[in-house]
This record gives structure tokens, C-alpha cells and sequence, in this order.
């Protein structure tokens, strides 16, 4: 079915989306456009959507607002938002409605192959890495998901030959009932247990990206993380692993051998990239490059997979060097919203670090960063919800040893204390461990702010 059928079938039928962030914007333009009958939902009150509000009315649409905006809902199709746990949906689906989203309706629509990545970390840069091998290979690219722009919307417009390539969330993942053609899981940890149940629902999310998969497909599997290991069982398709172990060699897939990444399957093994050829700095950006070289196979000759690794600076937000004053490097981790984030950040310096970090809590256990900032870091400056029990993980720690600790109000007061007290040589890493909607939208804006502060310094 095309996207223009597919859209024919929602005529006459009432249709609701629940959240009129950026992601359903373009999914409700095109509802409108085709002249169906669409009710926009969400928690914010009129005055809070004010143009955009005025915007969806002019075209017809429909709005259904407040705390109370999903009480009574009974529309034939809702498409759920990917921050909304299904479990708000449960009465309207009891009544009929059929619960769908942009993300599951785009994978029963999309004429070409697709990639997708899921994990706890690293997400992003193996999408990204994934992507741009593609495009360097000269296939033409639509990169959506997380990342990216919803793509639903522009299926019409997607030729078979294509690839699309998206990152995908636990939150998308709960109710897909359909995989994807190469499947890559770069690991998993306790993650956003303050909205998934629990740790058991958040796996079986996770766990969608591969159940689907028919014989054709193919798996790539993170081998060290034993849930992401015991998950590649779950798929029919073909399972390719990616190691650091020392000494450890997948049947199918990559793993380290004279400082370079090899790549094995069933017509022998090779050296497909040095590390010394990677620009992006850390061990974890050695795995995600392992990942994405499993996940191309067949599609991007090595030669490609060298060539961009020399100069892929890496993506906002995700170890992103900010400048570099006085000898003092500045970088902005903001992505880092849980503590596995954090120790992989960590563990991508040789010296250690001043590290900013706190914010609001994902319901997680911080003890596991205790150790690792004892190891990795020199002075830790410490502001929003989380900052107690940062510190509280850290002097708890056996490794413990009067590591200096600041526990400043905002992040301009964590920046003048870490450039009055960082000196040539020194690594100034905002890192969080923790999400950002005690003070920002998003992660996003808290690496913008961040950056504009570093950036203000004078020289």
C-alpha cells in the first residue's frame, strides 16, 4: 500500500493524534491536507500552543486540550505519540479505537529497505555513522526516527532503491509489530524507568526491533552486553555479533585484532578499519563503528568505511569538542542522560576530567557512576535534582578519596567554577547522567546553553 492509499483509508473515519510536538507536525499537515477529519491532543492549554494552535484551526483541525485531554477519546484511528505509554490508551482501545503512530504506520508503508538502531547508548552516532556510509556509497539516504525528521509523511516520495535509515526509542518500540530489514541493538541498561514499568517492559520493547524479522533479515547484536546477547535469540533472521573482548572472535560480525576492527562471516575474516583511522575519540565509538560495519556489509565497500572514519567529527551533543581556550578543552556530553552515558564519556579520556553533570532523574540507581568518577575525574561540579545523589554514588564509592566535589546553582556558576579552576591541559566535560527537563526542554537546549556559556568566555 502507498502512502496516498493508505491515507484513503482514513477518509470518513475520525482520526486523533495525541501531541502536537515537532515530531506528529508534519504527520498532521498531511492528515489535513488529504481532508480528513483530525482532532489534535494535548496537555498544553490553548494559550500554550498559541500560533501553532491557531495555525491547526485555520486548516480544520480540531483541538481537544488539558490535563483531561485523553479522557473519554474514542476515535476510530489515534496515533500515539512516542512519549505516551500505551497504558493511557487502554480505555480508548477497549472502546475501538485502533492505536497506531507515525513510526509503525511509516514501516508498514516504506517502499525501500530499513535500517533501524536501538540500545540504551550510542544510538544516535551509529544511526548517523550508518547513514552517512550509505550516502557515501552513493545510495540515496532518508534518515528519520529520533534523529532525522519523521518520515511518514514523505513515504510517497521514497523509491525502492532507497535506504531509509531511523533510530528508534523503547518508547516507539513498545507496540511495533514489525521489523526491520537490519537490525542493529548496541546495548542495554537500566534506562527511563520512570516511565516504562519496569526494567522487564523496557527490554521487551527493546526486544521488538528484532521479533518481527523474517530468514532475511539480519540481526547485529552487541556480544559483551549479555541482555543484548540473550535477545539476538529472538530473532529468525541472520545474527551478526560485534566484540571488544580480547581474544574474542563472533562466527559472523566484528571484533578487535592489531589495533584495527575485522569483520568475519561464513567467506573468512579481514581488516576493514584501524583505530588509529577513527577521528572520534572513545572505546565506546570503537563499538558503534563495529556496529555499523556489520550493518553495511555488502553495501559499503571498506575503502568508503576508512575514508569517512578519518574525518567524521562525530554529532552535536555526543562528546562534541566546544572549544579549546588557554589549553582547556570543552566538551559538551549533554546527550548523556543516564549514568552508562556518563562512564562511557568517562572512559573517552585518558586524563582525568572536571565533569559537570545533574539533572532530573530517570529512576535508575546512580551507585554504578560512583566508581567511575572516582577514576576519571579530578574536580566534580555538580547542579540540578540529581546533584545529591551524584555526590552521594561518588563518596559512597570504595575508590573513594576526598575527591573535591561543588554543588553550584545553575550552569553559568558551573561554568565560572570550572574555568576558574581548569589550567592548560585540562578537560572540561559536561556530561549529566541524568535527563534535562528539570530546567530545559530537552537535551538540546541543555548543550545549547551550555555552549553559549563556554562560547562567552573571554578569550
Amino acid at each position: 500500500m502507498t502512502l496516498h492509499e493508505y491515507l484513503g483509508t482514513l477518509k470518513g473515519r475520525r482520526v486523533a493524534v495525541t501531541g502536537v510536538g515537532v515530531s506528529n507536525q508534519p504527520l498532521l499537515a498531511r492528515l489535513l491536507e488529504t481532508g480528513i477529519d483530525v482532532t489534535a491532543c494535548d496537555k498544553k492549554d490553548r494559550a500554550a500552543l498559541g500560533a501553532l494552535g491557531d495555525d491547526l484551526e485555520k486548516s480544520g483541525c480540531k483541538l481537544r486540550l488539558g490535563p483531561d485531554y485523553l479522557k473519554g477519546l474514542d476515535h476510530d484511528v489515534i496515533f500515539r505519540t512516542p512519549g505516551l505509554h500505551p497504558r493511557f490508551l487502554a480505555e480508548a482501545k477497549a472502546r475501538g479505537s485502533q492505536i497506531t503512530s507515525e513510526m509503525e504506520a511509516f514501516f508498514d508503508l516504506c517502499p525501500c529497505p530499513v535500517i533501524a538502531v536501538t540500545g540504551s547508548d550510542g544510538k544516535t552516532t551509529t544511526t548517523t555513522i550508518i547513514a552517512r556510509l550509505l550516502s557515501a556509497a552513493g545510495y540515496k539516504v532518508h534518515l528519520g526516527g529520533n534523529i532525522g525528521r519523521p518520515l511518514l509523511s514523505e513515504a510517497d516520495a521514497i523509491q525502492p532503491t532507497d535506504w531509509a535509515v531511523v533510530e528508534l526509542s523503547s518508547f516507539q518500540l513498545l507496540t511495533m509489530a514489525k521489523s526491520p530489514d537490519i537490525a542493529v541493538l548496541t546495548n542495554l541498561a537500566p534506562n527511563h524507568l520512570d516511565v516504562h514499568t519496569d526494567m522487564e517492559e523496557y527490554i521487551a520493547a527493546k526486544a521488538n526491533i528484532l521479533a518481527h524479522q523474517p530468514p532475511t533479515g539480519r540481526a547485529v547484536c552487541n556480544w559483551d552486553n549479555e541482555i543484548t546477547r540473550d535477545l539476538s535469540q529472538k530473532t529468525a533472521g541472520k545474527v551478526y555479533y560485534f566484540t571488544s573482548k580480547s581474544g574474542q572472535i563472533p562466527a559472523r560480525g566484528c571484533y578487535l585484532q592489531d589495533g584495527a576492527i575485522w569483520y568475519r562471516d561464513e567467506s573468512g575474516a579481514r581488516s576493514v578499519l584501524p583505530l588509529s583511522g577513527i577521528l572520534l575519540p572513545g572505546a565506546h565509538n570503537v563499538e558503534n563503528y563495529m556496529a555499523a560495519v556489520c550493518a553495511v556489509q555488502g553495501l559499503v565497500p571498506d575503502e568508503v568505511i576508512r575514508s569517512f572514519a578519518r574525518t567524521f567529527g562525530g554529532v552535536e551533543h555526543r562528546i562534541e569538542l566546544v572549544r579549546e581556550r588557554h589549553g582547556v578543552r570543552w566538551y559538551n556530553d549533554s546527550i548523556a542522560s543516564s549514568p552508562s552515558r556518563t562512564i562511557a564519556g568517562l572512559r573517552s579520556f585518558p586524563e582525568k576530567v572536571i565533569l559537570i553533570a545533574g539533572g532530573k532523574d530517570k529512576g535508575i540507581s546512580y551507585a554504578p557512576l560512583g566508581p567511575e568518577i572516582n577514576d576519571h575525574v579530578k574536580l566534580l561540579i555538580l547542579c540540578g535534582a540529581t546533584a545529591g545523589v551524584i555526590r552521594e554514588a561518588a563518596e559512597r564509592a570504595a575508590n573513594y578519596q576526598n575527591l573535591e566535589i561543588l554543588v553550584v546553582e545553575d550552569y553559568p556558576a558551573a561554568v565560572r567554577a570550572a574555568d576558574g579552576r581548569a589550567g592548560a591541559g585540562d578537560v572540561v566535560l559536561l556530561s549529566p547522567a541524568s535527563t534535562s527537563f528539570d530546567r530545559f526542554k530537552n537535551f538540546e537546549e541543555r548543550g545549547r546553553v551550555f555552549k553559549d556559556l563556554v562560547n562567552a568566555l573571554p578569550e
